[in-house]
């Protein structure tokens, strides 16, 4: 919430927010005690409702338009083994901008998200140290290739720009063709 006032107060408003936090911690659900399940929960879906919450305040409260576009996850869509938590987290997170997207249309706020695919990131390094796990990987993607960061530049300036004004409560996976062929 703080963030959100300091740069709605350096940048003169604000009309965007783009909700990315994650955290994962791959175990079985057997394993996962209460302390991880809270910390990955309130990183993913409660910070981010709290942040999408503070955004919109400032939003409503200028009488201006705006987009939010949460990162989900294609955990959001289908259940992966040993990531419960943060499946969970995620799904709940595509709720949450379904729901919110209905709330605040009223307020000109329109509300989004993004789920990506296979990327590497710091999150995800440790499974691309698998060479097994990249090959099994790459053949259930239809591209053959893990996505790079700019793939998702397209679809984000879409969502926060005015082309998509009539779009709320969407969630556009980026993932080279992963769900569309399970």
């Amino acid at each position: 919430r703080t963030a959100t006032a300091e740069a709605a107060n350096l940048l003169g408003g604000l009309d965007i927010l783009v909700n990315n936090a994650g955290m994962e911690d791959v175990r079985p659900s057997l394993d996962v005690d209460e302390a991880l399940w809270d910390r990955i929960v309130d990183t993913n879906l409660k910070g981010a409702f709290f942040c999408a919450q503070a955004a919109a305040r400032h939003m409503r409260d200028a009488g201006r338009p705006g987009a939010i576009i949460n990162l989900c996850s294609l955990t959001s869509e289908v259940g992966i083994p040993t990531a419960v938590p943060y499946g969970s987290s995620k799904s709940g997170l595509l709720g949450m901008t379904r729901a919110l997207s209905a709330e605040w249309a009223g307020l000109g706020i329109r509300v989004n998200a993004i789920a990506p695919g296979y990327f590497r990131t710091a999150m995800t390094e440790v499974f691309y140290a698998d060479e097994a796990w990249q090959q099994s990987m790459l053949a259930k993607i239809p591209q053959h290739r893990f996505g790079d960061l700019s793939d998702l530049d397209g679809i984000a300036v879409f969502l926060a720009s005015d082309a998509s004004s009539y779009i709320t409560g969407q969630c556009f996976p980026v993932d080279g063709g992963f769900l569309a062929s399970i």
